[in-house]
């Protein structure tokens, strides 16, 4: 979307010139999150956490370059390697800690960046694409945790490594093949040890590439914004810079201090004690259980328990994948022009739903398969995949909405006319 009231960049100094002229970088810059960017007045602080996420991963990315320093790519040295940095490399805890602790807060600003695209209506047209390549920036950021929660090689790294790799193994004629493909071998040793470093390494830079994609396409319709309404004229946006940057300034500053609370105060909370424990392949831990953010997945996993014309063991593997691959589709799964929930009562009820459901999800990943677990389970599971193939799709043709505002302008002032939902949506 091009927006003729925009600020166009007219460098002042001479060297800014030149270097407009030669390599046009200020100019990029400025169009992209200065004076030159107008967004919507109305966005409020849930549009914060793209910009956090983008912090979260240049976290990541510096304090990982500087543990692979240090770390030693070796079933028999890469648990005292990470000792060895906790304990004798200089500031090394610090980076650890970072390290470890920033996954978890990277996951918790993502999930809720995508709980605020699905209530907002965020994936419908015309940001399909910005919606695709954000999933697309999640498996990868799903991949990349995998990989790194093995490289301690703790008891928790080691046969989070033999279970979920073994999944695999139930694929039908090419099931082992893989499973040994990626491994390198029988069971997790050097060899996957050695390929898990060399992609956990590489692909922060892959989902960096993604995220600069995700970014220009968002700038080609510009953002949505809470009511859904798309923008109308100049009356009804503001330039990113300095409206934008300094809300965003102050979220990132929240961020940082839970960040650092959680680093200096509680910085074992969200890991598992049994990584402390160096990988011994003859013991078995008593509770094998991933990291905190792939317990709804772990959850849907570990819900099929009897074999139905397939093993129980692939429908389980299937659905997990199929969980998040569904996110692809929802831009047509949910047919309703009205964009957000604020206007839509009964799809509001079902997204509130839906958190409790992922929420309960994550809670009997987290527990012993007991079960009554399973049984818990398997129910959240069953509505997880009936909320986005029948739920909502049912919704989106039934739901009468309420009348929207005219345009953001009327929103924010408070002069609620309203017109037709179909008609504002798709004017």
């Amino acid at each position: 979307m091009s927006f003729p009231w925009a600020k166009h960049y007219e460098p002042k100094q001479p060297l800014m010139r030149w270097l407009d002229e030669k390599l046009p970088v200020p100019r990029l810059v400025y169009n992209a999150v200065g004076a030159g960017y107008p967004v919507p007045r109305n966005l409020n602080y849930f549009w914060n956490f793209g910009v956090l996420a983008g912090a979260a991963l240049g976290i990541q990315i510096i304090t990982g370059i500087v543990l692979a320093m240090h770390y030693h790519v070796a079933a028999a040295g890469a648990f005292d390697s990470v000792e060895a940095i906790m304990r004798d490399v200089r500031g090394g805890w610090f980076l650890r800690y970072a390290h470890a602790n920033g996954a978890s807060m990277f996951f918790i600003v993502v999930y809720t960046h995508i709980f605020r695209g699905l209530y907002y209506g965020s994936y419908k047209a015309p940001r399909e694409m910005v919606w695709l390549l954000g999933v697309t920036i999640f498996l990868l950021m799903m991949a990349t945790a995998f990989m790194g929660y093995v490289l301690p090689w703790g008891q928790m790294s080691f046969w989070g490594a033999q279970v979920i790799t073994g999944f695999f193994s139930a694929i039908p004629m090419v099931g082992e093949t893989i499973r040994v493909w990626l491994l390198g071998g029988y069971a997790p040793d050097d060899a996957a040890l050695n390929r898990f470093f060399a992609l956990h390494y590489l692909l922060p830079f892959v989902t960096a590439a993604v995220i600069v994609l995700h970014i220009w396409a968002l700038h080609i319709p510009g953002s949505n914004n809470p009511t859904g309404v798309d923008v109308k004229g100049e009356q009804d946006t503001v330039p990113f810079h300095p409206y934008y940057t300094a809300k965003d300034g102050f979220g990132l500053g929240i961020f940082l201090l839970i960040f650092a609370s959680l680093l200096f105060f509680a910085p074992n909370y969200l890991g598992h004690p049994d990584n402390y424990i160096p990988a011994n392949p003859l013991s078995t831990p008593a509770h094998i259980v991933p990291e905190w953010y792939f317990w709804p997945f772990y959850a849907i996993l570990r819900s099929f328990t009897a074999d139905f014309i397939l093993p129980a063991k692939l429908w389980g593997v299937l659905a997990m994948f199929g969980s998040i691959l569904l996110l692809f589709f929802l831009p047509w799964l949910d047919s309703s022009p009205v964009r957000s929930n604020n206007y839509r009562p009964k799809a509001r009820i079902a997204f509130w739903v839906l958190v409790a459901d992922v929420l309960v999800l994550g809670w009997v990943g987290g527990s012993e398969a007991t079960p009554t677990y399973a049984i818990l389970g398997q129910i959240t599971a069953a509505y997880y995949f009936a909320h986005f193939l029948i739920v909502l799709p049912i919704i989106a043709r039934s739901e009468r909405p309420r009348p929207l505002p005219h345009s953001i302008t009327e929103a924010v002032l408070g002069n609620h006319g309203g017109t037709s939902p179909a008609q504002t949506a798709l004017a």
